[in-house]
């Protein structure tokens, strides 16, 4: 072990510098193996909130994360979109990115979806996902055959990062958010290489994209919507940071420009997994009202990611399309029934 390597990164961290990817990388692959003191990861990730996260060492610390995961495979990693949010945020909703999901799969579009059960809410996309009949205790060999079979799958992240319980300690007894909290959402098992990332901090809008860019993403948007949402918000504006061939741009949108009514934050209101599955149902169904809109905005930003439409009002369109079609309940049921045959571990 290459303890050196975390040595070097505390003193150029304390120093106020900024570690490359490969710094990063390397000191993150001591927090992974087990040899990094509580102490020293502790030091570490402080010194990194106090200097100011660079986009380096983002993408040394995600680098870090998929050396040590358990991978998921995918045919065409270039294809697949994942939706995920860095929680936090001042409102809390229904599990809106889960449910758009399905919108995304059901406009055939392959989705890897990498998550968590709730740290910030009543209902995290886990837990709404067992809540909707889903098995989300699977191997990774069975949620490669279920992403096949599916054309979506969640990947429940305990399981695909046991190396994260060395962290787990340092993180509680901290009671601070740290840069491991980007990371997670960034580690995508099955190497998706297009993203919706919503940030409840606006400050992630100037960070993410840069790691991401590092990391090799095709296309990815970094969302913060109004009014502290870690999403594309229905409700007023979301500032965007946009990755694509290479550039990003930052830009905001309204729903008026996805061809939406703005909604009140009271719509969006979640509950327990149990209520949070209802609320997705209905919208699958077709249901309207504010739910339904706060789905459309999120599907279209992953429809834009994966290069299905060519503006914002394009995109909420064939979310709608697909909503009223019934495409996107089919993929809820087409997940049920793959998992449903599978055996957990």
């Amino acid at each position: 072990m290459d303890r050196s390597a975390l040595t070097e990164a505390l003193e150029t961290v304390a120093d106020g510098r900024d570690l490359t990817a490969d710094q990063a990388e390397r000191a993150f692959d001591r927090f992974m193996d087990g040899s990094a003191s509580q102490v020293e990861m502790a030091g570490l990730l402080i010194g990194l909130r106090a200097k100011g996260v660079a986009p380096t060492e983002v993408a040394g610390g995600v680098r870090a994360l998929r050396t040590a995961m358990r991978p998921v495979g995918s045919a065409e990693p270039s294809l697949l979109v994942d939706t995920a949010g860095t929680g936090g945020g001042n409102v809390t909703t229904f599990n809106i990115s889960t449910a758009a999901a399905f919108v995304v799969a059901g406009a055939g579009v392959p989705v890897a979806k990498h998550g968590n059960r709730s740290f910030t809410s009543r209902s995290g996309s886990a837990d709404v996902l067992e809540a909707l009949g889903v098995t989300i205790d699977l191997t990774p060999e069975r949620m490669t055959e279920v992403l096949a079979e599916a054309g979506i799958v969640f990947m429940f992240a305990p399981l695909l990062h046991p190396a994260m319980r060395h962290v787990g300690p340092v993180r509680r007894g901290l009671r601070v958010t740290t840069v491991m909290n980007i990371l997670g959402p960034l580690a995508n098992p099955a190497g998706a290489r297009r993203q919706v990332v919503g940030v409840a901090d606006a400050r992630l809008l100037d960070l993410i994209p840069g790691a991401l860019l590092e990391l090799g993403h095709i296309r990815a948007l970094v969302v913060h919507g109004a009014p502290g949402m870690d999403e594309v918000s229905p409700v007023g504006i979301t500032q965007v940071a946009e990755l694509k061939e290479g550039e990003v741009t930052r830009y905001e949108i309204a729903p008026s420009d996805m061809g939406l009514e703005p909604v009140a934050t009271d719509g969006l209101a979640g509950g327990d997994p149990e209520e949070n599955a209802g609320i997705v149902e209905r919208v699958l169904a077709g249901e309207a009202g504010a739910a339904r809109s706060a789905v459309v905005a999120n599907a279209a930003a992953a429809l834009l990611v994966a290069d299905r439409a060519a503006s914002w009002g394009e995109a909420a369109d064939l979310a709608r399309a697909t909503l009223d079609g019934g495409q996107a309940a089919a993929a809820l049921q087409r997940l049920r029934e793959a998992t449903g045959l599978s055996t957990s571990g």
